[in-house]
């Protein structure tokens, strides 16, 4: 007879094992942040481990981004020799992979948790590699999931590091998803964990365009929150400045609501009951023998319908647009290199 491994469940009575953590760091351009990213969640995971809350397999997973910089050498620099980065970690904490071309955060963020999910992890971590999300708040993070939570949001305590300009589009940006029907958590950004189950949830929503705020509280599992006060960026730019903030909104909004598709019918139908009032009007002045007086009147529906015909086509062309993009069925990022497949010397 053959042996037959049994996959059974520790008894009762043994502590469950040490999960497997990967923290997934999406990087573009941030050579002037990564060295202090890399000791504070090598602390960070250095500590845990002592309390026994992670497992020694745990990694911290950065995902460069098609940088332009020397993001990807510092990775890979990280992975061989920690202390030449100035870091002394007790476990290899770390690994990376690299892009052939930038891709986009949303998609460097979906490409490092399907890594880590194919690597066997129990939960993951995402966060950015500004440094602007509290670090400390990982222990609660895990603490909660210990508990029965399958997704836990980092949720911001206040907005006192952002303008007033920051903080008034994002309030109202937050107000439109949720009219327009769309899920979300407020003051969420993607500071949050995920366990394995969610994580192959979500590696079933293939859409070229990703709005993980808006998908992953659609997955519908067990959720809680940790609340954070979110600091200000440690070093170098932020990488959404107001046009690329601009484009994630409309991103989530046509990836979740077809809301706007029916505000153009109503615009529509407006615009039908305003120019059948003028038809109205135009007839009347044209029997008074008063045609030139209706000049203004004419001129104005002549450009109210304009900008609503050029309006329409605009809200229709995004939609249009959307469904091009999703029909070419393209790789929605390519990995051109891992510190992996490097020290394989595959690379």
């Amino acid at each position: 007879m053959r042996d037959v491994t049994c996959d059974c469940q520790a008894p009762a009575s043994e502590a469950p094992a040490a999960p497997c953590l990967y923290v997934v760091v999406p990087c573009y351009n941030e050579e002037e942040v990564l060295p202090e990213t890399s000791r504070r969640l090598s602390d960070k995971l250095d500590s845990l481990l002592e309390r026994a809350s992670i497992s020694g397999e745990s990694r911290i997973l950065f995902v460069n981004d098609g940088s332009g910089d020397r993001t990807w050498q510092m990775i890979r620099a990280l992975h061989d020799d920690p202390s030449s980065m100035g870091v002394s970690p007790s476990c290899p904490w770390f690994s990376g992979i690299c892009f052939a071309h930038n891709e986009g955060h949303q998609n460097a963020l979906y490409a490092g948790l399907m890594e880590a999910l194919d690597r066997g992890c129990d939960c993951a971590i995402s966060l950015d590699a500004d440094l602007q999300d509290d670090v400390d708040a990982i222990d609660e993070m895990l603490a909660k999931h210990a508990a029965g939570a399958e997704i836990v949001y980092g949720v911001r305590s206040n907005r006192d590091t952002d303008t007033a300009f920051k903080r008034g589009t994002a309030g109202m940006f937050y107000d439109l998803m949720a009219w327009l029907g769309v899920e979300m958590v407020s003051n969420c950004a993607d500071y949050r964990l995920m366990g394995r189950r969610s994580l192959r949830a979500l590696s079933q929503y293939t859409e070229v365009n990703l709005f993980l705020r808006g998908i992953v509280p659609a997955l519908g599992f067990t959720t809680d929150v940790v609340y954070y006060v979110r600091a200000e960026r440690f070093a170098g730019e932020s990488k959404y400045p107001l046009k690329k903030m601009v484009s994630f909104a409309l991103e989530g909004i046509t990836s979740f609501s077809v809301k706007p598709i029916r505000w153009v019918t109503m615009l529509g139908l407006v615009s039908l009951v305003v120019s059948l009032v003028m038809m109205v009007y135009t007839l009347v002045q044209a029997l008074a023998g008063r045609v030139v007086a209706g000049w203004s009147s004419l001129m104005i529906s002549i450009w109210l319908v304009g900008g609503l015909v050029m309006l329409s086509l605009g809200v229709v062309g995004e939609y249009v647009g959307r469904i091009y993009l999703e029909s070419k069925g393209r790789p929605r990022y390519i990995v051109a290199e891992s510190t992996e497949s490097y020290e394989n010397g595959k690379g």
